[in-house]
């Protein structure tokens, strides 16, 4: 992990080229001024959360898919949020039920959802205003 950075997003999605697809979107907007941390399962998610505070990097925000093996977005985000109540929290989906999505809402603090196929211009104004959130 660099040093260079002090400020982390992390993608989450089951699906490399979705990840692939998030990261070159927001380093292409933000000029690499974040890390970008990209896992492919909830339990990756986990690790690269508590390695990024451990190393003193402040998770600024999370967009995670919902449908993903094992964990659902919204059990793992909620999961997140006990321990990391200050991040902020994207859920992209095409395929989340309202029930979930509520779940999202109330018990992990989501921020946005943002549903699939999404938009450049949505994905990155979503990620600009969870950013002044997380300041």
């Amino acid at each position: 992990m660099s040093d260079q950075y002090d400020r982390a997003i992390l993608c989450i999605d089951d699906e490399k080229i979705i990840l692939d697809s998030l990261k070159s979107q927001i380093n292409e907007e933000f000029n690499s001024s974040f890390k970008i941390e990209l896992a492919e399962s909830a339990e990756e998610g986990y690790e690269i959360i508590d390695e990024l505070f451990g190393n003193g990097i402040r998770l600024l925000i999370i967009v995670s898919d919902w449908l993903m093996p094992n964990i659902k977005g919204d059990e793992f985000l909620a999961n997140v949020h006990v321990k990391y109540p200050g991040i902020v929290k994207i859920m992209l989906t095409g395929q989340a039920d309202q029930t979930a999505m509520d779940n999202a809402f109330k018990k992990a603090g989501l921020y946005k959802i943002i549903h699939k196929p999404w938009s450049k211009d949505e994905l990155i104004d979503s990620i600009k205003e969870g950013i002044k959130l997380s300041n």
